[in-house]
C-alpha cells in the first residue's frame, strides 16, 4: 500500500565560499603561499602587488587596495555585499631570505653509493637493490628473505636461493652506518657489536649477553643475568655500558633528502606591558583584482545594447574570473582577520607565558578561546593547527599553548605541562638502582599540593617517553665495589710493568 508522507527535516550546508575560507584557515605559511601562487597562475584577473609598487611611500598598498574598494560591486555583482576589505591586520614583512636549503644524501642514496663500491654480479646488484628498498626510515629491513626471492623471480625474471641474498644483506649490515638492514634490535646490536675493536672492555660479554640471554637483558633482570653468565656486577655493568653507546635506529635522523625550516605564522612583541601581535610576512597580503580588468568590464557592461561580436562572451568570462576573484581575495582576508583574533585571545589567557616565559603558563582548553572570541570551536582548532609563533623566548607551536589543568590544594589550577616538567625532573633525579613507581612519584606531587591520581602520573610519564620504573633500573656501583675495581686496575697495571 502506497503513502504520501511529508517530513519536516532541518539540513545545514557550506556554501563554497565557506568550504574556500575553511581550507584557507587551515594552511600554514608555506601552503598558503602555495595555494595563493596556484591561485594567481589560474585567474588571470588576479596580481600580485609587488615590492616595487610598495617601495616608494608606506601607505602605497592602502592606495592600491582602495582601487578594489570604490568598484560598485552592487552594479558589477548584484547579489554580491561589500564586506570583504574590510578586516585590515597588521603585518609583519620580515625579510624572507632566498636561503636555499642544504643539498642532503638521502639513507638509500648513502647506502647505493656505498654499493657501488663493491664487486657486485648484475644478478647481486638487483638483489642489493631489492634489500635496499625494503628498508625503512629507522633503518631496518622489514621483509624476509623469502619475499626478495619471489620479488627477484616474478619481476626480474631471475632465480636466486635464499643463502645469495642472505650473504648480500650480511655485505649491506657492514656498510655505514653499522648495524643497517638488521631485521630485528638483537641482530642491530649484534652487527654493531661485532664491528667495535676486539679488545674493547665489555664487548665479549655483550656479544654473549645478546646471544644467550637477550629477554633477561631486554627487561633488565639483572640477578638472572649474573647467575647465567657467571659475571660480577662490575663486569655485567660494562657489558651494559658498551651496548649503551650503540644506537637502536641506525637509520633515524643520520640521513634525510632535505631539512626542514620552521616559519612562524605570527610574531609577538612585547612593548612594555602592551603586545603586539602581527602576522608574518607571505599571509596573503599582496594580492588584490586587477584594476584594468575591473575598467574592461565596466565598458563591456555599459556598451550592452551595442556589444560587438564576441564582447558578450568577454563580459561572460570576466564575470566569472572577477567573482572567483574576489571571492579568494575575501576568504583570504578573513582568514588574516580570524587568524589574527585567535592569536589576540590566545595572548590575553597567556599574557604572563609571554611576559616572563614558559614557566608560567597556564591552564587553558580550545572552548576557552572559542567562547572568548565567539567562535566555533572547530574554527578555532583549524587556526592552532600546524601554525607557530615567534617571541622573545623562542618559537612554539600554536598547541603548545593549550593544556588541561591539574588542581592544588590551595584551589587553584596549573597547567598540566608544569606537572610534566616536575614528573621528569623527579625521575631524572631517582636513584637508578631502585627507580621510583607511579606510586611513589605520586605520593611525591601530593607533598607538593597537587592534587592528582596515579592513573594520571602514569598517562603523563608515557606522554613524555618515559618507561615504567622497571626498565628504568641501571646497574649502580657501590663505592666499595668501584673501590675494588680501581684496585684490580692498579694491580693489573703494576703486574704489567713489572713484566716488562
Amino acid at each position: 500500500m502506497l503513502k504520501v508522507q511529508q517530513h519536516l527535516k532541518l539540513d545545514q550546508k557550506l556554501s563554497p565560499q565557506q568550504i574556500q575560507f575553511i581550507k584557507l584557515l587551515q594552511l600554514n605559511n608555506l601552503a598558503l603561499e602555495q595555494r595563493i601562487s596556484a591561485e594567481l597562475q589560474a585567474n588571470p584577473v588576479l596580481e600580485e602587488i609587488t615590492e616595487l609598487a610598495e617601495a616608494p611611500q608606506e601607505e602605497a598598498s592602502d592606495d592600491e587596495g582602495a582601487s578594489n574598494d570604490e568598484v560598485d560591486w552592487d552594479e558589477l555583482f548584484p547579489s554580491a555585499d561589500d564586506d570583504f576589505y574590510g578586516h585590515k591586520a597588521q603585518v609583519a614583512h620580515a625579510e624572507r631570505p632566498a636561503r636555499p636549503l642544504p643539498a642532503k644524501e638521502s639513507l638509500t642514496e648513502h647506502l647505493r653509493a656505498q654499493c657501488a663500491l663493491m664487486d657486485l654480479s648484475p644478478v647481486q646488484s638487483l638483489i642489493a637493490e631489492q634489500i635496499l628498498g625494503s628498508i625503512d626510515e629507522d633503518g631496518y629491513m622489514r621483509r624476509d628473505v623469502v619475499s626478495i626471492v619471489d620479488s627477484l623471480l616474478f619481476t626480474h625474471g631471475e632465480r636466486v636461493q635464499s643463502d645469495a641474498v642472505e650473504a648480500i644483506l650480511a655485505k649491506i649490515q657492514r656498510l655505514d652506518p653499522p648495524g643497517i638492514a638488521a631485521r630485528d634490535l638483537r641482530e642491530c646490536l649484534r652487527i654493531q657489536l661485532e664491528a667495535l675493536p676486539v679488545h674493547m672492555a665489555g664487548r665479549d660479554m655483550a656479544l654473549a649477553m645478546l646471544s644467550n640471554c637477550f629477554d633477561d637483558f631486554a627487561n633488565k633482570r639483572f640477578s638472572r643475568l649474573k647467575e647465567k653468565l657467571d659475571v660480577d656486577e662490575r663486569t655485567l655493568k660494562a657489558a651494559f655500558d658498551v651496548i649503551l653507546q650503540l644506537n637502536p635506529k641506525p637509520g633515524e635522523g643520520t640521513f634525510a633528502a632535505s631539512e626542514n625550516y620552521i616559519t612562524p605564522d605570527f610574531e609577538v612583541r612585547a612593548d612594555g606591558d602592551e603586545f603586539t601581535i602581527a602576522l608574518r610576512s607571505g599571509q596573503g597580503a599582496r594580492i588584490r583584482i586587477s584594476p584594468e580588468y575591473l575598467k574592461m568590464l565596466k565598458r563591456l557592461k555599459s556598451r550592452k545594447r551595442q556589444a560587438r561580436p564576441g564582447e558578450l562572451e568577454t563580459r561572460q568570462f570576466l564575470m566569472r574570473r572577477l567573482g572567483s576573484a574576489r571571492e579568494f581575495v575575501k576568504a583570504v582576508n578573513q582568514r588574516r582577520h580570524t587568524m589574527i583574533t585567535v592569536m589576540r585571545a590566545i595572548v590575553v589567557h597567556q599574557r604572563d607565558f609571554f611576559a616572563h616565559g614558559p614557566g608560567h603558563l597556564k591552564p587553558l582548553i580550545l572552548q576557552n578561546i572559542a567562547e572568548t572570541i565567539d567562535m566555533d570551536i572547530s574554527t578555532v582548532s583549524r587556526v592552532v593547527a600546524g601554525k607557530y609563533v615567534q617571541c622573545r623566548f623562542g618559537i612554539y607551536a600554536l598547541k603548545y599553548f593549550f593544556s588541561e589543568g591539574v588542581a592544588t590544594r590551595s584551589g587553584t589550577q596549573v597547567s598540566n605541562r608544569e606537572v610534566k616538567a616536575i614528573i621528569e625532573q623527579t625521575i631524572s633525579q631517582e636513584n637508578k638502582a631502585h627507580p621510583l613507581s607511579d606510586r611513589e612519584i605520586t605520593e611525591q606531587l601530593t607533598a607538593r599540593e597537587f592534587l592528582i591520581a596515579r592513573r594520571t602520573v602514569s598517562k603523563y610519564r608515557k606522554q613524555l617517553g618515559i618507561p615504567v620504573a622497571r626498565m628504568r633500573r641501571e646497574i649502580v656501583l657501590d663505592q666499595n665495589t668501584f673501590a675494588n675495581g680501581v684496585a684490580d686496575a692498579a694491580s693489573t697495571t703494576d703486574a704489567v710493568k713489572n713484566a716488562a
